[in-house]
């Protein structure tokens, strides 16, 4: 079976086996992973690696049924862990109940419509933010679709196969983030999915 992507760096096990129960227990271990790369970004490059081996030029393999074709292959993820392996360490990111609930409104949104990306009937990623609190500094937002294992998803956002300006990594290793909060859930077209919205500072 070949899946084939478009700006997106899906696992395809995610794809071809149940989803697991989406939810809190997913988000705080996003938030986990987010910390374990932010702290210590060489020790992180170990999962890449790993991932990497199961690449055949652009082809993933996580099995010997299922191949799924990136944009970028191997480059991409190459690309990550010499990112990785220079990068300075961080100070974790505080976790923020307002700022996760920012995200689920998106999740809840996407998981009846089907849709995709920052905008929605829910507002942008600002108006959802600015619905459970107020933020100081500066915002942004990751989204994810495809895996549902916290690792999986940080390690797609890290590598960002597709994204020309690895915008959702830039966010992940930026040193004027110093608060997160996340949701996910299942996806009718993706199977799952993770929202991340991070801010400089936020007071519910």
């Amino acid at each position: 079976m070949t899946v084939r992507l478009a700006a997106y760096f899906l696992i395809a096990a995610a794809l071809l086996t149940a989803v697991p129960a989406l939810g809190a227990p997913i988000a705080r271990g996003v938030l986990s992973e987010l910390n374990l790369a932010r702290t210590n970004p060489k020790g992180y490059v170990s999962h890449l690696e790993q991932l990497r081996r199961k690449f055949h030029g652009k082809n993933y393999r996580p099995d010997r049924r299922t191949q799924v074709v990136t944009m970028e292959g191997t480059k991409a993820v190459d690309e990550a862990i010499r990112f990785l392996s220079r990068v300075k360490p961080l100070p974790p990111l505080k976790w923020s109940d307002g700022l996760a609930s920012a995200a689920s409104d998106l999740v809840k949104e996407q998981e009846e419509t089907g849709s995709t990306g920052h905008n929605a009937r829910s507002g942008n990623m600002k108006e959802r933010i600015e619905r459970h609190g107020r933020w100081s500094g500066k915002i942004g937002e990751n989204i994810g679709y495809g895996p549902a294992e916290a690792r999986l998803i940080v390690m797609q956002l890290i590598i960002d196969d597709g994204v020309p300006d690895r915008g959702h990594r830039k966010n992940i290793f930026d040193r004027k983030f110093t608060m997160v909060g996340a949701a996910c859930g299942e996806h009718p077209v993706f199977r799952s999915m993770c929202a991340m919205d991070f801010a400089g500072d936020f007071s519910e």
